[in-house]
């Protein structure tokens, strides 16, 4: 698989697809708003053939802290060490270096992230959030 950070590679319409129809997390996501958040973020792209199969972004300040989502594999290209090769690109990223904190959220994958040093909270006690994980089917 090639990997590349060229936003313009990107195949939207797949990952708009993917995000509201197949995710478990951002079911009915409007396309604006994949759109918006590919602006604003440090994306990831996966290929094969020239067609995208995989895709994931980070949010950072790109100096203490970076947020890991919308990691996915297409399920077609899934079974062959495919998010590996997409985790290891990402963790070597130059401007993922040196960072503070790099946090993510996953129901299903741990075991993969744990590969690269993410783990549960040491201090889940001092971390907040405001959570909103039926906002796409409200705003329908």
């Amino acid at each position: 698989m090639d990997i590349s950070t060229d936003k313009a590679k990107l195949d939207i319409a797949l990952i708009h697809s993917f995000l509201s129809e197949q995710s478990t997390w951002a079911i009915n996501i409007p396309r604006v708003l994949v759109e918006t958040s590919i602006q604003h973020s440090l994306c990831f792209g996966g290929y094969e053939n020239g067609q995208q199969i995989a895709f994931a972004r980070v949010v950072s300040d790109y100096a203490t802290f970076a947020y890991l989502m919308d990691v996915f594999v297409l399920p077609e290209h899934q079974g062959r060490g495919l998010s590996k090769q997409l985790m290891q690109y990402i963790m070597d990223h130059p401007q993922l270096q040196g960072l503070r904190r790099f946090m993510l959220a996953s129901s299903n994958a741990r075991g993969l992230y744990q590969k690269w040093g993410f783990q549960a909270l040491s201090k889940p006690e001092i971390m907040m959030e405001i959570n909103h994980p039926d906002i796409y089917k409200a705003s329908k």
